[in-house]
């Protein structure tokens, strides 16, 4: 049984957001949507699950609306 994140710790938090980007490893969303869903710690299941997923999916499989949307980025990104 995986955790959600309500533990606080790794041991409860990064099981279920390796699972959440395996099982969604090319639909960044529903993989945030899957964090969201399961409730818990979700701002930290969502980060850790989104920056796997997103190895894969690239800039272009975050929705357009949640990047105009987002905080600015620091300018030492680039």
């Amino acid at each position: 049984m995986l955790g959600n994140g309500s533990r606080i710790s790794a041991q409860d938090t990064v099981p279920f957001a390796l699972w959440a980007a395996a099982r969604y490893h090319r639909d960044y969303p529903a993989a945030i949507r899957a964090c969201v869903r399961a409730g818990g710690d979700m701002d930290t299941t969502a980060a850790i699950t989104g920056g796997i997923v997103a190895t894969q999916t690239g800039p272009e499989g975050i929705p357009s609306t949640w990047l105009l949307t987002r905080e600015p980025l620091p300018a030492w990104i680039g």
